[in-house]
């Protein structure tokens, strides 16, 4: 073998589909088997494709609403039964699927009375909605009511920003993350030397992509992340000295601060109900002015056992969920004070 050349695994591992089932137009399961892995490997895999799986995988949301003879969001029109402020978040619940990843303009005009649903919209060609019945709004009125919406693909949360908006543009709470869940489990067969591994992956999703081709896209990227790690060479790899690079040095660690604040703005953007734990988990520290993930943080598991109708089985579910998606760890105790 030559030196640079990268080793390839002989070790065959299979994939099939073993029963996918559609609950709803917007829920759609589906479960996996990739086997036969040695002894270890299908927890590190099953690990990765489950955080790939819901943090990995893009999708298509609407991100901004425009309403037509509309200044801004406490405005009124009579004939229509929800506030400006309501239908932005009706909107927020359609699931589109988008083959572009560019920005698309769907539009809908409507003439009342009538309960106007997704199914109304007219989309562009490249764009279709899973659910048409998803509710809008209701006009109780014979009149007619314009509005134009962004489509946009992308991955993860994406709070909404006023500025840069005209008048009548309201920016939308999108959150294009078509996999709503995903779970894995490991089942060992054989014995000794010869003991293997079968690994089980579950995954729901709102239809925008199957749970196939959602677990094809987070394999996908999960490997497009390992593929610098794949070329490095020593040489890449870069060395410094007490008296040398100091400006590098210098620039390396501003970087790293920099990927601080990144990360403390996502965890004082992220609210606690987005754990995906369940009801409890987050109604109660909610009681305790605890809204996002920041502000659990800085509170131990001790601390959040004081809160009233929170038991130490909520406080081990916010933990795993913790873990599972930010790597953090909350404290057993609070730290003594000398």
């Amino acid at each position: 073998m030559l030196k640079d050349e990268t080793p390839v695994s002989t070790q065959v591992i299979q994939w099939k589909c073993v029963e996918s089932k559609t609950g709803s137009k917007r829920l759609h399961y589906g479960r996996s088997i990739i086997s036969p892995f040695r002894r270890g490997q299908a927890n590190t895999v099953g690990i990765a494709m489950r955080r790939a799986s819901l943090e990995e995988v893009g999708g298509a949301s609407v991100t901004c609403a425009k309403f037509e003879g509309v200044v801004h969001e406490y405005s009124t029109i009579t004939g229509i039964q929800e506030t400006i402020h309501d239908i932005p978040v009706n909107l927020k619940e359609t699931a589109p699927r988008s083959e572009s990843n560019d920005a698309k303009t769907a539009n809908s005009s409507v003439t009342g009375p009538k309960r106007v649903t997704a199914g109304d919209t007219s989309l562009p060609p490249s764009v279709e909605v899973i659910d048409d019945s998803q509710y809008v709004v209701t006009t109780t009125q014979p009149i007619s009511v314009n509005t134009e919406s962004r489509i946009e693909r992308d991955c993860g949360y994406r709070i909404g920003d006023l500025n840069g908006y005209r008048d009548g543009e309201f920016p939308v709470d999108a959150v294009p993350m078509p996999v709503r869940n995903a779970n894995y489990s490991v089942h060992p067969f054989g014995s000794g030397r010869e003991m293997r591994e079968i690994l089980f992956i579950e995954i729901w999703t709102n239809g925008s992509p199957t749970p196939n081709e959602a677990l094809c896209e987070a394999s996908k990227n999960l490997i497009d992340l390992s593929i610098p790690f794949l070329h490095m060479k020593q040489e890449d790899v870069p060395l410094f000295e007490d008296n040398e690079d100091s400006s590098d040095l210098r620039r390396f660690s501003s970087q790293l601060s920099d990927a601080d604040e990144s990360e403390g703005e996502v965890l004082k953007n992220t609210f606690i109900d987005q754990l995906e734990s369940p009801a409890r988990a987050f109604n109660c520290p909610r009681r305790a002015e605890i809204n996002t993930i920041l502000d659990l943080l800085t509170h131990s598991q001790e601390d959040l056992l004081k809160i009233r109708s929170f038991g130490k089985k909520s406080v081990d579910q916010v933990s795993k969920a913790l873990w599972e998606r930010f790597a953090v760890e909350l404290p057993r105790n609070k730290p003594r004070v000398d």
